[in-house]
């Protein structure tokens, strides 16, 4: 893919302490429109955007500092006393990356501009001043922000893997498992034929900040270095191949490591959890939920926690790692006045407090204060070590960062892809009730769909099916409007056949999605990621409910099924659940069954930045 971190999108932004908008002055400080936008009056507001998984915790602290008199006080540009309030975003990092280098051009769909940003690693805010740098602009996240919290990204295997392999009694890198990778015995060689290939699961760096984080130490690993990579370093042909050797082992990508997390745990129910993958890179605290029982991070009301039958062992790679430290920028941005400034870093300072940094345990984090001692949870019991690790790789220069991303673009495993788009008569329907443009659910998809076929690359290969019953006049559900094809001769006619595609009649979607599966299945490339991309806004309608019944089943069935000796399926379908008439809880059931995951784009305006996270896996 052409991967740019200014094209991604990810999906969602989620307010906290507060709805409302906030006025400008022309000093660029922010004043409340009062009560009725939940910001008090008199309060100068700091919005603050911050990636997920520190939502909750700044959320709490945020309403503990509003509340205090003396906490939230500081000393305005006219030299008198005056109060912050904070106002939390979440948005993942990479999001936020792209947004900040565009000037955070849309508040009423992005949510406000902040003051204070704070993204999972500081390596994001050199690649968002140097995309600025790249267009003349002038930097504006701070190279001195300090962390706020602590977690090192980490090679996260089963423990029998793990075992394996002789860890930790014998150290482990990125050198070992790339050796194992391209092993054609696989797992034989360590006396496990049952575990088949040796299978890599990674998130897209354009996303995600494990991603990001495992794409640097790879290319250290390939130097030799742990600190000092540079552009000499990235143009070398050797560590060049290197790169592409650790992604010709990946299974798929993604915009979250939560899908490797999730699939992971529900192969362990089943007792197939060696056969899935045999190690993701994640970081620490995730592999802690992850063996708590709680691998998303989130219990929901009245969910017990279950613990894997096989735990995760936190892999602390022998040639290094990079922490995510969770700086709060406070940002030199246009939007950003003097009074603002220093209220965002009242804020900063209150998070630093010994009794706030304690509190980072609690969510599987190291404190990001040097003073506060790391305990539990980061414990041997949790399968992390404190210990560890031994060494800590350096962050990239800005142009280094921006370079890396352009190598991976170009160096990532190649995808065979066929999107299948439903054209039912419901799609039709309009996307938005009294939108002034009077665009349709289907004018959406399209817009969306053709602006995602950019994010492929031009040796990757795609195709384009549409259906509905009887599509083609002569009894067919589907037909292909564009054949399997690399992009750089398709891209185009399938960017065309989208904008000419209409609305039609009914939903045969187990029996297309089941014809689909098995069309990818029998042509199935082993060198690339293989896949179904299917985006529909309704239910099946072909045939009884016996009928569904089974077909669904038989569905189901066939993508757990494997291939050729795979105990996993060699294709994934990823759903797209459009609209509020899709059957999210049953495309959540076919994506499973293949080891992939479900989108939802119930809202049909989250159309275009869900796919563009669909396509991030490949």
């Amino acid at each position: 893919m052409k991967r740019s971190i200014l094209r991604c999108c990810a999906v969602g932004a989620t307010l906290a302490l507060g709805t409302g908008c906030s006025i400008k002055t022309t000093s660029g400080s922010s004043s409340s429109g009062g009560a009725s936008t939940g910001v008090p009056k008199n309060r100068t507001l700091v919005d603050i955007t911050v990636s997920p998984e520190k939502l909750t915790l700044l959320t709490e602290l945020g309403r503990t500092f509003n509340d205090d008199k003396k906490l939230s006080s500081f000393k305005a540009a006219d030299g008198k006393t005056r109060r912050a309030f904070v106002r939390i975003q979440k948005k993942a990092s990479g999001t936020a990356a792209s947004l900040l280098a565009n000037g955070w051009p849309d508040e009423s769909s992005d949510g406000p501009r902040p003051v204070i940003w704070s993204p999972a690693a500081r390596s994001w805010g050199a690649v968002v001043n140097q995309r600025l740098a790249d267009k003349g602009e002038k930097a504006i996240a701070p190279s001195n922000a300090k962390p706020f919290m602590l977690t090192p990204l980490v090679l996260a295997l089963p423990k029998p893997m793990a075992d394996a392999l002789g860890y930790p009694a014998k150290p482990v890198g990125y050198a070992d498992l790339l050796a194992l990778a391209k092993d054609p015995t696989g797992w034989a060689s360590k006396g496990h034929p049952e575990w088949g290939r040796f299978k890599l699961g990674k998130t897209n760096p354009n996303f995600s900040t494990s991603g990001l984080s495992a794409t640097i130490a790879q290319f250290y690993a390939a130097t030799g270095k742990t600190a000092g990579l540079n552009l000499e370093d990235l143009n070398r042909p050797d560590v060049q191949q290197y790169g592409k050797d650790v992604e010709s082992a990946v299974v798929h990508y993604g915009d979250t490591t939560l899908t490797f997390l999730n699939n992971w745990f529900r192969a362990d129910a089943r007792g197939t959890s060696l056969n899935y993958v045999s190690a993701v890179a994640v970081e620490e605290k995730s592999l802690i939920d992850y063996n708590s029982g709680n691998p998303d991070g989130i219990l929901d009301p009245g969910e017990t926690p279950r613990k894997p039958r096989i735990p995760l062992v936190a892999v602390y790679p022998k040639e290094g790692t990079l922490f995510s430290d969770n700086p709060l920028f406070v940002l030199d941005a246009p939007w950003v006045g003097a009074d603002q400034k220093s209220a965002a870093a009242a804020f900063s300072s209150y998070v630093q407090l010994p009794d706030n940094q304690r509190r980072v345990l609690e969510f599987g984090f190291r404190p990001g204060n040097p003073s506060v001692a790391v305990s539990a949870p980061i414990i041997k019991a949790n399968g992390v070590d404190p210990n560890e690790p031994r060494t800590a790789l350096e962050v990239p220069q800005p142009k280094v960062l921006v370079k890396l991303l352009d190598l991976w673009g170009q160096q990532r495993k190649g995808a065979r892809v066929l999107i299948v788009i439903d054209v039912s008569g419901s799609m039709g329907d309009a996307a938005v009730e009294k939108d002034k443009n009077g665009d349709t659910k289907l004018d959406l998809a399209k817009r969306a769909a053709q602006s995602a076929l950019d994010q492929f690359k031009s040796d990757d290969e795609v195709g384009l099916r549409i259906f509905t019953t009887n599509v083609d006049g002569q009894g067919h559900d589907f037909v292909d409007l564009v054949p399997i094809a690399p992009m750089g001769a398709n891209k185009e006619a399938i960017r065309r056949k989208i904008g000419e595609l209409t609305p039609l009649n009914g939903t045969p979607l187990y029996s297309v999605t089941q014809a689909s599966f098995d069309d990818m299945k029998k042509a199935v490339d082993p060198t690339r990621i293989n896949a179904v991309v299917l985006l529909t806004d309704g239910q099946n309608e072909d045939g009884t409910a016996a009928d569904d019944d089974q077909q669904l089943d038989a569905l189901l069935r066939a993508g757990r099924a494997g291939s050729e000796g795979q105990t996993t399926s060699p294709v994934r379908i990823f759903p797209i659940a459009y609209g509020s008439g899709a059957d999210l809880p049953t495309l959540k059931r076919i994506a499973e069954a293949t080891d992939a995951t479900a989108y939802d784009a119930s809202d049909p305006k989250s159309i275009e930045k869900v796919f563009t996270a669909v396509i991030s896996n490949f």
